[in-house]
C-alpha cells in the first residue's frame, strides 16, 4: 500500500469533516472510524510494481471482455461495517460496480484486493488491514506483494453458506486458504475469474536488493 504518514489525528473526525479534509488539502487519507492516517508515496519499486500490475491486468481483463475491471491506488475502498474508508494499491471488481452510500466513487465489493508491501506498513497489511478486509464480503482473494524479493503472500476465501441476513450484518463465517509463492518463474492465479499473471511481468524492471 502507499505508505501512511506517521501522523495520525488524535481527535476523532466526523465523516463528514474528513471527506471536507481530503477535499481542502487535496489530500489522500484513510478512515478509521473517526481518525485518519494521511497517505504518501512510496518507493520507485512500489510504483513500478503497481504499474506493473495494473497495466497487465488491464490488458488481460479488456481481452476477456470487461467482465472485470481493475482500479489502482487512488480508488477508495468503503467498509462501511466498520466505518473505514481506505486505499488498497488495486481491487478488482467484476459484474456491477457497488458503491458506498455515504460517498459515491467509494467502492463496496471488489473481487480481489491487492497490497505492495512496504517495511513501514508490512506488519498492519499482514495482520490488522487483513482482519479489515475479511469483512468485504465480495473479497475472494487478498494479495501481498513484496518489493525486496519475487515472493507473494495469497490468501482464497472459502464461503461458507451464509443467509441474506447475516451478509447484511457483516458476517464472513469464512475459511481462507493462504499460500506463498517465491520465484521469478511463479504465476500468480485466480482461477475463479480465469486470470493469471507472471511474476516476470509482475516485477518488470525491479532490481532486487539482494540481485
Amino acid at each position: 500500500m502507499g505508505q501512511p504518514k506517521e501522523e495520525v489525528k488524535e481527535q476523532k473526525l466526523t465523516f463528514e469533516e474528513y471527506i471536507a479534509k481530503e477535499q481542502e488539502n487535496d489530500q489522500k487519507y484513510e478512515y478509521y472510524d473517526g481518525f485518519i492516517v494521511a497517505m504518501s508515496g512510496g518507493t520507485l519499486n512500489h510504483a513500478r510494481i503497481s504499474k506493473n500490475l495494473v497495466s497487465k491486468v488491464d490488458a488481460i481483463l479488456e481481452k476477456q471482455g470487461d467482465k472485470c475491471e481493475i482500479f489502482g491506488s487512488d480508488a477508495k475502498l468503503a467498509i462501511e461495517i466498520k466505518n473505514s474508508y481506505v486505499y488498497p494499491d488495486a481491487m478488482i471488481v467484476c459484474g456491477e460496480i457497488e458503491e458506498s452510500k455515504h460517498q459515491n466513487h467509494a467502492l463496496t465489493n471488489p473481487k480481489i484486493i491487492i497490497e505492495v508491501l512496504s517495511k513501514s506498513t508490512k506488519g498492519y497489511d499482514k495482520q490488522g488491514k487483513f482482519f479489515l478486509y475479511m469483512l468485504v464480503a465480495s473479497l475472494e482473494y487478498y494479495v501481498l506483494i513484496e518489493q525486496e524479493e519475487p515472493k507473494i503472500h495469497l490468501y482464497h476465501r472459502i464461503k461458507t453458506s451464509l443467509t441474506q441476513e447475516e451478509k447484511e450484518e457483516g458476517k464472513t463465517e469464512s475459511l481462507w486458504q493462504f499460500e506463498t509463492l517465491t520465484g521469478i518463474d511463479k504465476t500468480l492465479s485466480f482461477p475463479t475469474l480465469d486470470l493469471e499473471i507472471s511474476f516476470t511481468d509482475i516485477y518488470r524492471k525491479i532490481k532486487f536488493e539482494n540481485s
